[in-house]
């Protein structure tokens, strides 16, 4: 279960399952990757049917602590980025857990 699929696995699986060529399946992916990247960077949404959305969040400046010392610590404002999956993605998921696949193995952060 916490097999990790790389970028030239996904690239191989377009290439099998929709026929273009080893190069074109890679390019087809780098573009779509791209664009994605690029959308989000411009602080757009990208909602993909059926698997879920991306979208950036502002987090502003705050104080932190440094958890040796107990020291305040200034964090500077950033941008992140948060997934949430579609329902259909959640069931499918699910649906394998159930049958049989505990997920014992998956990695925590």
């Amino acid at each position: 279960m916490s097999k990790t699929i790389t970028r030239s696995q996904l690239s191989e699986a377009v290439y099998q399952e929709v026929g273009l060529s080893r190069n074109e399946s890679s390019d087809l992916l780098e573009m779509v990757l791209d664009e994605i990247s690029t959308a989000l960077s411009r602080g757009e949404a990208v909602k993909i049917s059926a698997f879920g959305s991306f979208s950036v969040r502002k987090k502003g400046r705050r104080i932190g602590r440094n958890p040796k010392t107990g020291d305040e610590v200034p964090i500077l404002p950033r941008r992140v980025l948060i997934f949430r999956p579609s329902q259909l993605l959640k069931g499918r998921i699910n649906a394998a857990f159930t049958q049989g696949d505990s997920g014992d193995e998956a990695v925590h952060p």
